[in-house]
C-alpha cells in the first residue's frame, strides 16, 4: 500500500536518476570527441609539414639539338611555360653538356629531362648534337655501363623532321628515345614527332605539332609534381569498384581488338589488313568472294569520314581518295610571316612574286641583268614569280635559306592559273608604282615597267610541280609575255611529255656526279640521279630553246670538268650558263661561306677549259657584273656573228600558230633568233654592260673608328 501511495515520488526519483546518468554520459562523449579533434589538429600540421618537404619534381632540363634554330626556339618556349608552373627550368645546348659525367646525376636529382632533337641530312643528328648522340648510342650497347645505367631518369622526347624524307623521317628522335630506354630510362609520355611537311603534319605545321605535344607534356608534368598515385592492389575497401573499372577496360579493349574478327576467319573469310604506307605493294590471287579489305586511316580525322573509299594504285597498291577541300594550304601562317619579311608578295595559298634588284636598276638606267646581255630581256619589264613555292631540293646555296616548303608531289590546295597570273601582275605593278617620282627613276622606263613583257619562273621552288603549269604558260603567251621556266631536273616525265613550248627552258645542273649532286642539291627523291639524267635526256628532245644552268661552288664542284662535258653531250642544250654562286649571307641550314664564291677570273678560266672540251660549243657572251658567262652552240653563230638574242614578237607569232593548230605546226629555236650586239660578246671592252646604260659604282664610305 505504501508503494502504491508513494508511486509518484518513486517515478520522479527514477526520472531524476536517469536524467543525471544521461547528462553525465553525454558529457563524457563530448570530452572524448573534443580530445580526438585536438589530437587530429595536432597531427595535421605534422602531416602537412611532411607533404611540403616531399618534392616529386625538382626541375626540368630541356636539351636541344638544332641546326636552323627551330628546336632552340621550342626549348626556350617550353622553358617559359614550365617556369609559369612554378618549377625551375634550364635550357641546355647538347654540345655544352657532357653526358658521360653529368647524365647519370639526373637519375637521382628528381628532375625531368626533355630532349628536343632535329634530324638533319641523311638522318644524321645536327652538329651540336653529334657528340651527345654518339655517346648515347655507344653507352646503350656497352656492357661497362650496364642496362640500368640510367635507371630513375625520367625523360620525354620530341623530334623535328620532314616526312618527305621517307627513309629517315625523325630518325634522331627515335634513336634517342630507344637508347635512353635501353639504359632503363623511364618515359613519362609518348614520343612526339613534329613534321615540317604541312601535308602530312597531324596539326598542319611543325609549330602546331609542338604546341599539341607541349600541352600534353605540361599536363603530365603537373601530375608528376603532385605525386603519382599508386595503382590499386585489389585489397582496398573499394576493391569492387576497381574490379569494375578493370572489367570495363578489358571490355573496351575487346571491342577494338583484331581478335574480334576471328568469327570471320572461322567462317572461311580472308581478312587483309592494308596499312597506309606508300611502300606497300598488294598482290591478290584469291577468290574475291572471300576477300575483305580493312583500311586503317592515318589520322583521327580520316577515321571520322563517312563512306571512305579505297582504290588500287599503279604506284603503291593502295591509295586513299582525297577530297580537294580537305587538302591543306602550302603557305602556313609561320611561313607566310617569314616570306613576307623577305619581301615576297604572296599570292593565294602557294604562289608568290618579288621585285628583282635588276628591275630596280634598269628603272634608273643603271643596267640590266645577264639575261639582258645574253638574250635581250628588258629587265625593267620582267616579272619574277612562281606558281609553286615548294621545291624537291634543299640546295646549300638556296637564296631563301630554306624558308620555302619542300615536297616530291603536289598534295596541297590548288589555286587556278587565271587567278595567280591576275594577282601576280597586279602585285608586280603595285611594286613598280612605288618608284613613281623616286629620284633617278626614268619616267619612260617607269611607264614601260608597268607593262610586263617577260616572266621569269625562277623565283623559288619548282614551278613545274604546279598541276596547271601549262595553262599558266599559255596565259602568259596570251598576254604577249615571254616565259623563262627553270626546273631542278627531278621531274623528267613532266619535261618530256607534259610541258608545252616555252620561250626558254632551263635545267639547273649544279653538279656532274651523283655524290656531289647529293651534297650540293640535297634532293628529296631517293632515285634523284636517274631522275636527273632522264631530265637531261628529255631536255635534248625539246625543240625550243634549252639552257643548262651551272652554278659553280668553289671547293665543291669546279674540278669536275670531264663529268660536266659528258652531261652536256647527254642533253645537247642550246646554251650553257656558267655562274659563280651568290653568297646570300650566313645560314644555319648551309655551311656555305664567302670562301666558296669564285672570282670572275676563276669562272672565266673554268668556262674556257670546259668550252675546249666541247666540239660544237663556243663562249659567246659575258656579264662581268653577275659573274656569269654564256657558252652557245655553234648553230647560233651565223657567218661569224652570234645570234643568241630572242625575237620576242616572232616567238609570240609562232606559239600562237602552234596553239591554234593543236600542236601540229611546230617550230624550233632557230626560228626566233635575233642578232647579239657587240657589247654583249665575250672579250668586249664593256664586259656585258649595255653602253646605253649608266654604270653606277657604289661608294664604300670608310667608317670612322677613331672614337672606338
Amino acid at each position: 500500500m505504501w508503494l502504491w501511495h508513494s508511486r509518484l515520488y518513486l517515478y520522479s526519483a527514477a526520472a531524476l536518476v536517469f536524467g543525471l546518468w544521461f547528462l553525465l554520459k553525454k558529457k563524457s562523449v563530448s570530452k572524448d570527441s573534443s580530445k580526438e579533434e585536438n589530437d587530429k589538429a595536432d597531427k595535421a600540421p605534422k602531416k602537412n609539414d611532411r607533404e611540403t618537404k616531399e618534392v616529386h619534381v625538382s626541375g626540368v632540363k630541356i636539351f636541344y639539338g638544332s641546326q636552323t634554330g627551330t628546336a632552340k626556339g621550342f626549348a626556350n618556349e617550353l622553358s617559359e611555360e614550365v617556369k609559369a608552373l612554378g618549377l625551375p627550368a634550364e635550357v641546355i645546348d647538347m654540345k655544352d653538356y657532357d653526358p658521360d659525367d653529368q647524365l647519370a646525376d639526373e637519375c637521382i636529382s628528381k628532375s625531368v629531362c626533355v630532349f628536343l632533337v632535329a634530324t638533319y641530312t641523311d638522318g644524321q643528328p645536327t652538329e651540336n648534337a653529334e657528340w651527345f648522340c654518339k655517346w648515347l648510342e655507344e653507352a646503350s650497347t656497352d656492357f661497362r655501363y650496364g642496362k640500368t645505367y640510367l635507371k630513375g631518369l625520367r625523360y620525354a622526347v620530341f623530334g623535328l623532321g620532314n616526312s618527305v624524307y621517307v627513309g629517315h623521317y625523325n630518325t634522331v628522335c627515335k634513336n634517342v628515345d630507344k637508347w635512353l630506354w635501353m639504359l632503363s630510362g623511364r618515359r613519362i609520355m609518348t614520343r612526339g614527332e613534329g613534321d615540317c611537311n604541312v601535308v602530312k603534319s597531324l596539326n598542319g605545321s611543325i609549330q602546331a605539332d609542338f604546341l599539341a605535344w607541349k600541352v600534353k607534356f605540361l599536363n603530365r608534368l603537373k601530375t608528376l609534381a603532385k605525386g603519382e598515385k599508386k595503382s590499386c592492389s585489389g585489397k582496398c575497401k573499394t576493391e569492387g569498384s576497381c574490379k569494375n573499372k578493370r572489367k570495363e577496360r578489358q571490355e573496351e579493349e575487346k571491342k577494338t581488338s583484331p581478335q574480334n574478327n576471328s568469327s570471320e576467319v572461322r567462317a572461311g573469310k580472308f581478312c587483309f589488313l592494308l596499312l597506309p604506307s606508300k611502300d606497300i605493294d598488294v598482290y591478290m590471287a584469291v577468290d574475291h568472294n572471300r576477300l575483305k579489305v580493312l583500311f586503317l586511316p592515318q589520322s583521327k580525322e580520316e577515321s571520322q569520314r563517312d563512306g571512305q573509299m579505297v582504290k588500287l594504285s599503279k604506284l603503291n597498291g593502295v591509295q586513299k581518295i582525297e577530297d580537294e577541300g580537305e587538302r591543306r594550304e602550302m603557305i602556313t601562317p609561320a611561313l607566310r610571316e617569314a616570306l613576307t619579311k623577305q619581301g615576297y608578295k604572296l599570292i593565294g595559298s602557294h604562289s608568290g612574286v618579288k621585285l628583282c634588284r635588276w628591275t630596280k636598276s634598269m628603272l634608273r638606267g643603271r643596267g640590266g641583268c645577264y639575261k639582258h646581255t645574253f638574250y635581250g630581256i628588258e629587265s625593267h619589264r620582267c616579272m619574277e614569280t612562281t606558281p609553286s613555292l615548294a621545291c624537291a631540293n634543299k640546295c646549300v646555296f638556296c637564296w631563301r635559306h630554306h624558308t620555302n616548303p619542300v615536297g616530291t608531289e603536289w598534295r596541297w590546295k590548288m589555286d587556278p592559273a587565271e587567278k595567280i597570273l591576275e594577282d601576280a601582275l597586279e602585285k608586280h605593278q603595285n611594286m613598280i608604282r612605288q618608284f613613281r617620282g623616286v629620284p633617278g627613276v626614268k619616267p619612260d622606263r617607269y611607264e614601260e615597267g608597268l607593262a610586263v613583257k617577260h616572266c621569269a619562273l625562277s623565283l623559288v621552288g619548282e614551278p613545274i610541280m604546279y598541276p596547271e603549269i601549262n595553262n599558266f604558260i599559255r596565259l602568259l603567251h596570251h598576254h604577249q609575255i615571254s616565259s623563262f621556266l627553270v626546273t631542278n631536273a627531278q621531274f623528267p616525265q613532266e619535261i618530256r611529255y607534259n610541258l608545252v613550248p616555252v620561250t626558254q627552258l632551263y635545267v639547273s645542273v649544279d653538279a656532274s656526279t651523283q655524290d656531289s649532286l647529293k651534297k650540293i642539291d640535297r634532293p628529296l627523291f631517293k632515285d634523284f640521279w636517274p631522275r636527273f639524267l632522264d631530265s637531261l635526256k628529255a631536255l635534248g628532245e625539246k625543240k625550243q630553246r634549252t639552257v643548262y644552268r651551272l652554278t659553280l661552288v668553289k671547293s665543291w664542284n669546279v674540278e669536275e670538268m670531264q663529268a660536266y662535258s659528258e652531261l652536256i653531250a647527254l642533253g645537247q642544250p642550246d646554251f650553257i650558263e656558267v655562274k659563280g654562286v651568290t653568297y646570300c649571307g650566313e645560314s644555319s641550314a648551309s655551311s656555305l661561306t664567302m670562301a666558296n664564291v669564285p672570282w670572275h677570273q676563276e669562272v672565266v678560266t673554268f668556262v674556257q677549259q670546259l668550252a675546249d672540251m666541247l666540239p660544237e660549243y663556243e663562249i659567246a657572251c659575258e656579264h662581268e657584273h653577275s659573274n656569269c658567262l654564256l657558252i652557245a652552240h655553234t648553230k647560233f653563230k651565223v657567218d661569224g656573228e652570234w645570234w643568241t638574242w630572242i625575237d620576242y614578237e616572232r616567238f609570240q607569232e609562232l606559239v600562237q600558230a602552234y596553239d591554234e593548230s593543236g600542236g601540229q605546226q611546230t617550230f624550233s629555236a632557230l626560228d626566233y633568233v635575233a642578232k647579239t650586239p657587240s657589247w654583249a660578246l665575250f672579250g668586249a671592252q664593256e664586259q656585258g654592260f649595255d653602253p646605253a646604260e649608266t654604270r653606277f659604282q657604289r661608294r664604300n664610305k670608310s667608317k670612322d673608328i677613331s672614337g672606338c
